[in-house]
């Protein structure tokens, strides 16, 4: 188990900022008439900011992995 969290450590850091970037997003911004699919609950916009990091996380990890192996 430590082993999958320190391989994966850079990914889940950026998945939580992530994570909570979408919490943020929805306190602040969010839909308050409940009519935005998204936007209107907090987990919705919680789980988009997360695959918003995932997204992002495996960018950075195949960009240092292309960086490291020239």
């Amino acid at each position: 188990m430590k082993q999958v969290l320190f391989k994966y450590r850079i990914l889940l850091i950026i998945i939580l900022l992530g994570m909570t970037g979408g919490y943020i997003y929805w306190r602040f911004v969010g839909c308050s008439s409940g009519t935005c699919p998204i936007t209107s609950h907090w987990y919705s916009t919680v789980a988009v900011g997360g695959v918003f990091g995932y997204l992002a996380g495996d960018t950075f990890n195949d960009w240092r992995n292309k960086s490291r192996s020239k």
